[in-house]
């Protein structure tokens, strides 16, 4: 059932003769994407968790008076959505008659409107979906899609598949689904690991780097389900298979120990996807926690966050790849100095009207201007809640 709401504007601030255009109107939307299949990672396995049967969204869609327009989104797996969308709707008359040029002036001002819930977690996730919505609309303005405004260093970006080596695949499934991956364009495989009898992971793993040949770049995710004795004889074990990174070994706030770890082995560690705001990374970096570091903009705040962050992690010559999203996080990629990785996954492409180009090993940026992404009616079918503030020019 959809409800949908309108608000009136707060105040903006006066203009000055540079603000030539000011946001009239938008609309949130709440959206459930139903899984095919229920996913399990090791967190599942270890009974931290349920299988994951759905994600919720939150878009963000914004008009300006002079008839711009951009759209953004953010999303939760399992609990958070409805959360996510009730802050959103607290904060959202903010931006009303805003000039949508001023992104980071207005991201500060989000972020002290729901200032007592703090500048992570759930409050920066939902200010995330405006956002990218408003960096959208600038590049839509400017002619260009995303990755062109803020600057690519590449047309393409080296891209892998994570949905086909989930922890509930059977290992010969699993097979037949990194043949398919390769075989559609796609340039490396990431499978889960993580079960409680390490021998499986180890079977498994030795089945699928035999299966893809020894030139075929391989990754494995952890879920944060080791502890640190287990994690440095998993490292040990995991070397003679010439991995890209081994993600997520342990928690994902024990920065201590990822440190330990990436300093005594030869295979890259890569963490950082579950944090959820600049700071958090920071703590990674500063203490040499991650090899490669794996931010997702919806999580950490959006796009104009994601920018301070690479500029860090450019600093120390980290590498880059970023978690989930890949329709925003393709463009954030192209622009980021070093050679990076983005993730594959094909479930949330019932949400929109657009596909991605994939081949030779990378995901392609499109012509189309902004992210380049309209959303499908099918997503407009699974809206559970909608709210409006301002009036549509």
């Amino acid at each position: 059932m959809v409800t949908t709401t309108h608000t009136t504007a707060h105040a903006a601030h006066a203009p000055g003769e540079a603000t030539l255009d000011r946001i009239a109107w938008l609309r949130l939307s709440s959206v459930t994407l139903p899984l095919a299949t229920p996913i399990s990672d090791a967190k599942v396995l270890t009974g931290r968790q349920k299988p994951m049967t759905e994600v919720a969204f939150l878009f963000v869609e914004i008009a300006t008076e002079q008839g711009h327009e951009g759209i953004g989104f953010s999303y939760s797996k399992r609990a958070g959505g409805p959360g996510q969308f009730a802050h959103a709707r607290e904060i959202a008359d903010n931006l009303i008659g805003e000039d949508p040029s001023d992104i980071g002036r207005i991201w500060t001002k989000l972020v002290w409107a729901g200032a007592s819930v703090g500048r992570s977690g759930l409050a920066t996730q939902a200010i995330a979906a405006f956002d990218v919505a408003l960096w959208d609309l600038k590049a839509k303005r400017a002619g260009l899609p995303l990755a062109k405004l803020l600057g690519a260093h590449r047309d393409s970006v080296r891209c892998y598949n994570t949905s086909g080596g989930f922890l509930h695949t059977p290992t010969e499934q699993v097979l037949d689904n990194a043949t398919a991956s390769l075989g559609s364009g796609i340039g490396g495989i990431k499978i889960k690991v993580g079960h409680p009898d390490r021998r499986r992971d180890l079977a498994r793993l030795a089945a699928v780097r035999e299966h893809i040949g020894d030139d075929v770049p391989l990754m494995v995710d952890a879920n944060q389900q080791w502890d640190r004795p287990t994690a440095q004889r998993m490292g040990r074990a995991l070397e003679e298979f010439d991995l890209v990174w081994i993600e997520e070994p342990l928690d994902a706030y024990d920065a201590q120990g990822h440190a330990a770890l990436a300093a005594s082995l030869d295979t890259p560690v890569a963490t950082g996807e579950m944090l959820s705001s600049v700071a958090e990374h920071y703590e990674l970096i500063r203490h040499g926690a991650a090899d490669v570091i794996q931010p997702d903009a919806p999580r950490i705040g959006g796009i104009t966050q994601f920018l301070k962050l690479a500029a860090l992690a450019e600093h120390r010559q980290l590498q880059l790849a970023p978690h989930f999203a890949m329709e925003i996080h393709l463009h954030l990629a192209a622009a980021y100095p070093i050679e990076p990785w983005v993730e594959h996954f094909d479930w949330l492409e019932p949400l929109f009207n657009e596909r991605l180009e994939i081949r030779d090993g990378r995901m392609y940026v499109s012509s189309r201007p902004g992210l380049g992404f309209t959303l499908s009616d099918q997503a407009r079918a699974w809206t559970v809640a909608e709210h409006e503030a301002g009036a549509r020019p």
